[in-house]
């Protein structure tokens, strides 16, 4: 089991992870850091639990909007396939 040491808003976090996740875990709070470090430049420091949610849903909607343009894209793929197929 390994552990990562994650620091946000001046404040560490230790989260147990699985072995060689701590990169990933690591790689994914950096995601996280710069929401909340664009919240406190807004919005200064308004608590940490306001600003740990804020910043999460921040990331879900950046979320979903990636997954509308994937779905999009998709269509768009789906399209031009059957078109390329009906070509042939």
């Amino acid at each position: 089991m390994a552990e990562a040491a994650i620091s946000l808003n001046g404040r560490m976090y230790h989260l147990s992870c699985g072995d060689g996740q701590d990169v990933r875990l690591r790689e994914l709070s950096e995601i996280v850091r710069a929401k909340l470090e664009n919240l406190v430049t807004e919005y200064g420091q308004v608590g940490d639990d306001r600003l740990l949610l804020l910043s999460a849903l921040l990331i879900a909607d950046d979320m979903l909007e990636a997954r509308a343009r994937v779905k999009a894209l998709e269509t768009l793929l789906a399209a031009v396939q059957k078109r390329a197929v009906a070509e042939e």
